[in-house]
């Protein structure tokens, strides 16, 4: 018989947090160095480029890869032979350890968690509850594992009951490009078949949780329906030519993961649930000697990159960029921008539309600026701001004529790609979409030299911001005419894969 302290569950998991916000696992890291190595495209190979620059940075400063921190998930596997020195529920020690994690004054991590979801949707502020899953097992320990999902990767998850005779890689084919860029390809997928509706999606999810292998099962060769799913959709996605972020490439996902479960005789339950570059996940184990501690990696183990500047790369004043200007910036064209610019996602977009909808004005001047869909990680220590990555763009297209043709903004940056709305209303006001990396949160951060909220205040991380940056790269991902890198790269790329010029 074991008996676990209730502090060593609380400690192990508030450590577990700490070790995946800042550290990638090594075989992530693997397996982006050789996808960067052999890609064929330059703006994707760029994108992969900070990826791991990123990724460096981040082992070396312990402050988050992403600044979306993520939306925590832990699967408990309990011996039965346990037991607990505790007054807490298991439950209620998870989440501690969350909030530990989440409010450790050295590396704050974002709180991102929303109560009341379909109503009042307030912040609980430490990050918690987390999502828990338990299942009891044979033995005398208690095996934790950890992940933190960002919400971009999450939104992507899709889910159908296919028919019996139903093919699982043409659903999974015509799935994966309607999932666009937000969960930050390059990355993994994993998917769950069988089952019922939930359990299909808890086998995709817990599919994460395992190493990327892909390699190995390439040269052992398949021993089983679900390693063969495995590999003929490790190619046949790749084939797609959708690429890092989305701008075309020869690597879209660097893993593709399988597991199935019994199901009935009418049913063929499928999920895909998406792994962002910002892929966080740990496992420990509680034997009762004590807490679980993280080993951390050797920095020698990230590879050294560094960003090849190009010959179309143009240094922007956004103080003085004029529409004039604008509407000679080409699709692919690398820009870095320098001087302010505003940040606002969701929250503050809703409130932004609902004032200019009472024929009321702003408490910010937009006309002839850019604006950032950003929700940044606090600063600590020196820092100006924390992490600040870009979410993902299409959340903001519903608002996107109205901002532009009500305040006369002249520019947006995000990640991934524009839906049509949101394209059409851009080439209409001769506006332009530039892309920032995801999953490049430090990096990025180090742009920016000044930051301040100037509204909202009250809505926290999603409050409006202005950064003065300093060469913060992005890419012309929707020009003024309307031409989208995300609609044309990944049709660029798949061509040339299939004619094998690459």
């Amino acid at each position: 018989m074991t008996t676990i302290r209730q502090d060593d569950l609380i400690d192990s998991v508030a450590d577990a947090l700490q070790f995946i916000s800042y550290y990638h696992p090594q075989d992530f890291i693997q397996a982006l160095n050789q996808a960067y190595e052999k890609e064929a495209n330059p703006a994707a190979k760029d994108a992969m480029a900070q990826i791991l620059i990123n990724s460096r940075m981040c082992a070396q400063g312990h402050r988050p890869i992403c600044q979306d921190t993520g939306i925590v998930t832990v699967k408990l596997k309990v011996g039965m032979n346990v037991q607990w020195d505790a007054d807490m529920s298991v439950t209620d020690m998870v989440n501690e350890g969350v909030r530990r994690a989440y409010q450790f004054s050295d590396n704050v991590l974002r709180a991102s968690i929303l109560e009341d979801p379909d109503g009042a949707r307030k912040n609980t502020g430490d990050n918690t509850p987390a999502v828990i899953h338990y299942e009891i097992v044979p033995g005398d320990t208690v095996e934790v594992y950890v992940a933190a999902k960002g919400g971009g990767s999450e939104a992507k998850s899709k889910f159908a009951m296919l028919n019996p005779s139903d093919s699982v890689v043409d659903w999974v084919l015509d799935m994966v490009p309607k999932m666009g860029a937000g969960w930050c390809p390059p990355g993994m997928l994993g998917i769950g078949v069988g089952g019922t509706a939930e359990k299909a999606m808890l086998l995709a999810k817990e599919s994460l949780l395992d190493p990327i292998d892909i390699q190995e099962l390439q040269e052992r060769g398949a021993s089983s329906r679900a390693e063969e799913l495995r590999l003929e959709l490790y190619d046949k996605v790749n084939k797609l030519g959708i690429g890092a972020q989305g701008l075309g490439g020869l690597t879209t996902v660097l893993d593709v993961k399988v597991k199935d479960y019994p199901t009935h005789a009418a049913n063929k339950a499928v999920a895909i649930i998406p792994n962002c570059a910002a892929t966080r996940h740990t496992h420990f184990t509680l034997d009762g000697s004590g807490p679980a501690r993280q080993t951390p990696p050797k920095l020698e183990d990230w590879p050294e990159i560094t960003r090849e500047a190009g010959g179309n790369t143009r240094r922007v004043n956004l103080d003085e960029v004029t529409r004039e200007d604008v509407l000679g910036w080409q699709p692919g064209e690398t820009l870095l921008l320098n001087g302010k610019m505003l940040t606002g996602r969701d929250a503050a977009h809703k409130k932004m539309v609902d004032i200019l909808a009472k024929g009321e004005s702003l408490p910010v001047d937009l006309a002839g600026r850019f604006i950032y869909y950003v929700g940044p990680v606090d600063p600590v220590r020196e820092e100006v701001v924390g992490p600040a990555g870009p979410t993902t763009a299409t959340r903001m297209d519903k608002f996107t004529r109205t901002m532009l043709e009500q305040t006369g903004l002249l520019g947006m940056i995000g990640k991934a790609e524009r839906g049509p709305a949101a394209i059409e209303a851009i080439r209409d006001n001769k506006a332009v979409y530039l892309m920032a990396v995801g999953g490049a949160a430090y990096l990025v951060a180090q742009a920016i030299k000044d930051a301040k909220v100037v509204a909202f205040p009250e809505l926290g991380m999603e409050a409006i911001y202005e950064f003065e940056v300093e060469d913060m790269p992005v890419t012309v991902a929707v020009d003024s005419q309307g031409e989208s890198v995300h609609n044309t790269g990944p049709l660029v790329w798949k061509a040339k894969i299939e004619e094998g010029v690459v």
